[in-house]
């Protein structure tokens, strides 16, 4: 099986929203996971799909064959490094704001060709 893979790194969103929308489209058909991404109303759809795209768009450069016949095979987000920041608060005091990042990765196969090369 022929696999194409895309990786965005340090993108701005927290790992644990972007995991929600990735588990909705692992291990579908390529055309229903971009439907699917483009209803959903968060943030990190937009991302996702934009790096589904990207992973579609390395496949097909790999001449995989049509992008209607393949299917996310692995889509997964490890957290990036972490945004320290301070917000003043009262009485001279500071609460600490933690901005994270993703890496997100998907990974889309295509069936196996019947025809022999």
């Amino acid at each position: 099986m022929t696999e194409a893979k895309a990786i965005l790194r340090y993108v701005r969103v927290t790992p644990r929203k972007a995991r929600a929308v990735v588990d909705l489209i692992r291990g579908q058909p390529v055309p229903h996971a971009l439907t699917v991404l483009k209803y959903t109303p968060r943030h990190a759809a937009k991302v996702v799909e934009k790096v589904l795209r990207s992973a579609v768009a390395n496949a097909e450069q790999k001449e995989m064959g049509d992008s209607d016949a393949m299917w996310v095979a692995r889509a997964y987000v490890d957290g990036g490094p972490t945004y320290k920041r301070f917000r003043a608060r009262s009485m001279g005091r500071a609460n600490s704001i933690h901005k994270r990042t993703s890496h997100i990765t998907v990974v889309v196969a295509a069936p196996e060709a019947s025809s022999s090369r």
